[in-house]
């Protein structure tokens, strides 16, 4: 099991950090991802490390303002956000991709997903 923590309301070019705790589960040599989904939109890949591998993958729209980092002994994931803009608003969730691959932003490729924490920025 999968927990994301951390959202919160915040005004539009502050920070927050997103944490992603699992129990039950070991990180091992697994791809963890941060998905984003906004309001009327689909879930869409944010960033995506594996430790394991020391491959770290973002998104074009993040790139430079979020950094994803981990600690696969305590298996845990965090997502430093900084520079937020209202267009960052949406529920953020954290997932593990258990398959056969380094890294990827593919949602569909990651088969354990925890609850979503929201984040609101304000303009």
């Amino acid at each position: 099991q999968l927990q994301a923590s951390g959202g919160g309301l915040v005004q539009a070019g502050g920070s927050l950090r997103l944490s992603c705790a699992a129990s039950g589960f070991t990180f091992d040599d697994h791809a963890i991802g941060w998905f984003r989904q906004a309001p009327g939109k689909e879930r869409e890949g944010v960033a995506s490390i594996n430790q394991y591998y020391g491959s770290i993958l973002y998104a074009d729209s993040v790139k430079g303002r979020f950094t994803i980092s981990s600690d696969y002994a305590k298996n845990t994931a965090h997502l430093q956000m900084n520079n937020l803009k209202p267009e960052d608003t949406a529920v953020y969730y954290c997932a593990a991709d258990v398959g056969p691959r380094t890294n990827t932003l593919e949602k569909d490729e990651y088969e354990y997903w925890g609850k979503g924490t929201e984040v609101t920025v304000s303009s």
